[in-house]
């Protein structure tokens, strides 16, 4: 016999909802299972029972705002009272928004209402000394995907760097190295050019390229991310942002 397990936590384990967002459309009488509503908190189900919301919970998720924006350097994702930069959140304006012609991104972007910005939160960090690709998003489905060192998706980075790097020390870029004392995910590290590194990680400490970086004698002169899951940064110009397309996804 099957265990049973709550709904809200088989939700948040399929990516569709968080335990508190399921909670609050049980609630409201907006989950189904195998098609009847769940009418109490705490009901539980087995993994192949069908679960899913109501319509009206589907299109309250689906009306939630995910844009992507190039971060120019010198600005934080992240705001700090405590400290005195720009914070990300300041360029999502109306004058920052991306409209390429005659693309699926151009009709996205013509059909964003400035209004609905309000409750964006960046979904990961890019530290102040690099630029580009970051996600800021009203999902916190989404943000849960993005965040976190057991995050299944993937962040590529191209990084400028001064010095040498033996052959042993690209094998430990890859997968070798420890930082504050816990070892590093296996990573896939590559010459990009004569100066440049193309790396694709899985985690994400803070300032971790940067650190590796050094641990095999080299300086990171300038590092930009370009891609986050299926999401690139493609052509979007330094400082401007665009809404993700209805079919993209991470």
């Amino acid at each position: 016999m099957q265990e049973k397990i709550r709904i809200s936590k088989l939700l948040a384990d399929r990516g569709i909802c968080s335990r508190r967002e399921a909670d609050a459309y049980i609630e409201q009488g907006l989950v189904l299972l195998d098609g009847n509503v769940v009418k109490e908190l705490g009901t539980r189900a087995t993994q192949d029972q069908r679960i899913e919301l109501a319509p009206q919970a589907k299109a309250r998720q689906q009306s939630r705002l995910t844009i992507i924006l190039h971060k120019p350097i010198g600005v934080v994702s992240h705001e700090d009272p405590d400290r005195p930069y720009t914070p990300a959140l300041r360029l999502i304006t109306a004058e920052n928004l991306w409209q390429p012609p005659h693309t699926r991104e151009a009709k996205a972007a013509s059909g964003v209402d400035i209004r609905r910005l309000r409750g964006l939160a960046p979904a990961g960090r890019l530290d102040i000394d690099s630029t580009g690709l970051l996600v800021l998003t009203q999902d916190g489905t989404i943000a849960r995907l993005l965040i976190g060192e057991s995050s299944p998706i993937e962040k590529e980075y191209l990084v400028r760097v001064d010095g040498s790097l033996s052959a042993e020390g690209l094998r430990l870029l890859n997968h070798g190295l420890s930082l504050d004392g816990q070892a590093l995910r296996p990573a896939k590290v590559s010459w990009q050019n004569k100066d440049q590194l193309r790396f694709v990680l899985r985690e994400g400490r803070k300032r971790q390229i940067r650190r590796m970086c050094e641990l095999v004698g080299l300086k990171v002169t300038g590092l930009k991310r370009i891609r986050i899951g299926k999401i690139k940064l493609g052509s979007l110009p330094l400082g401007q942002w665009r809404p993700l397309t209805p079919g993209e996804r991470f």
